[in-house]
């Protein structure tokens, strides 16, 4: 059993975490900490952990070392605290945005701080396994992707690959409001939230960059507040070159995923659950990727869709260390998502 640590454990994410380590069967979870609820119960914080969890949120400062450990810290926190928190465990798995970018002035253009750990930059693994699983399964420091980032770059990435898209594509988000964090402001209160569509991100969303990394197009993304707790969406839209239609489209795709244990081709002509939607994946790991095209002005739909807690955050963060340590990558991640919902 490997003993690991959740760093950060307050948060939805940080909860995410704890629920998924604790069911899971190779892991022992020793600590998840906490700053303002040291020596409280994490079911007090995390209410559906009742009579499942036992342990009580750690102060960080009294941390051992394990030999994995999650940083579900805020954004921006991880590499101001990096030479700390990297001594912690010989797996490190970062969900939040820091090490995401190794370009350090790109860094800087998106997120208007200075990085203050640029030294470490070029040390982490891409945290996403349909494209990096060799690289993770010997990687030490992880850098799991945003949850937008993540359905984007699914839904993008096996065209982009062949050649099928000309550069220039818009991804349009829409996320539900647990995105914003468990310590958010005036704006997600429910008064403020309930019944919104609220365009939060219209040009220049940071996820923007982490997309132009793993698919090597040019991208313009907005970002849209729905009203759901979970779920992430995304829209791609861009056009393609030479002869495409459906038949190729989903060639594409089933070879690029087809062997996936978590991603699903969703592109169907009846039904209800046509193409990706978030409601039937929340608790789930599974992205469900699909299209839309239209032949005769060259237009391409990709849209992607997940759980942004989940697949967008912690069980992505679980499923690099099942591959990392050699195990099934399904090993701890079995909820197939509810329905009804």
């Amino acid at each position: 059993m490997l003993r690991v640590a959740v760093v950060g454990g307050s948060g939805y994410i940080g909860g995410e975490l704890i629920r998924i380590l604790l069911g899971h069967p190779e892991v022992e979870l020793c600590a998840a900490t906490s700053n303002r609820f040291a020596n409280r119960r994490v079911d007090s914080v995390h209410p559906n952990l009742r009579n499942v969890c036992d342990l009580t949120f750690t102060h960080p400062e009294d941390l051992g070392t394990y030999d994995v450990v999650f940083l579900a810290v805020p954004h921006l926190e991880s590499m101001k605290q990096a030479s700390g928190l990297l001594k912690l465990g010989d797996v490190v798995i970062d969900l939040t945005a820091d090490f995401r970018l190794p370009d350090e002035e790109v860094f800087r253009r998106y997120y208007k701080v200075p990085h203050e750990a640029p030294e470490l930059l070029g040390e982490f693994v891409g945290g996403l396994p349909e494209l990096h699983r060799k690289e993770l399964r010997d990687a030490d420091r992880i850098s799991v992707p945003g949850c937008m980032a993540t359905a984007a770059i699914l839904a993008l990435w096996p065209v982009a690959d062949v050649g099928l898209l000309e550069p220039d594509v818009s991804v349009d988000a829409r996320t539900g409001s647990s995105g914003s964090g468990a310590s958010s402001g005036p704006a997600d209160t429910h008064s403020e939230r309930a019944n919104v569509l609220r365009v939060f991100a219209p040009i220049g969303h940071r996820h923007e960059a982490e997309i132009e990394q793993a698919t090597g197009l040019r991208v313009t993304m907005a970002a849209t507040g729905v009203d759901a707790v979970r779920g992430v969406q995304v829209l791609c839209r861009g056009r393609f070159v030479g002869e495409v239609d459906e038949k190729l489209l989903r060639t594409i795709y089933r070879e690029y995923y087809g062997d996936e244990p978590f991603v699903r081709v969703v592109a169907q002509r009846r039904g209800v659950y046509r193409l990706p939607e978030p409601k039937i994946l929340s608790g789930s790991n599974f992205c469900d990727v699909g299209f839309a095209l239209d032949t005769a002005e060259r237009r391409l739909v990709l849209i992607a869709a997940l759980d942004n807690l989940v697949k967008g955050g912690a069980g992505n963060a679980v499923q690099c260390m099942n591959v990392r340590f050699g195990w099934p990558e399904r090993l701890g991640l079995e909820f197939p998502g509810l329905h009804p919902n």
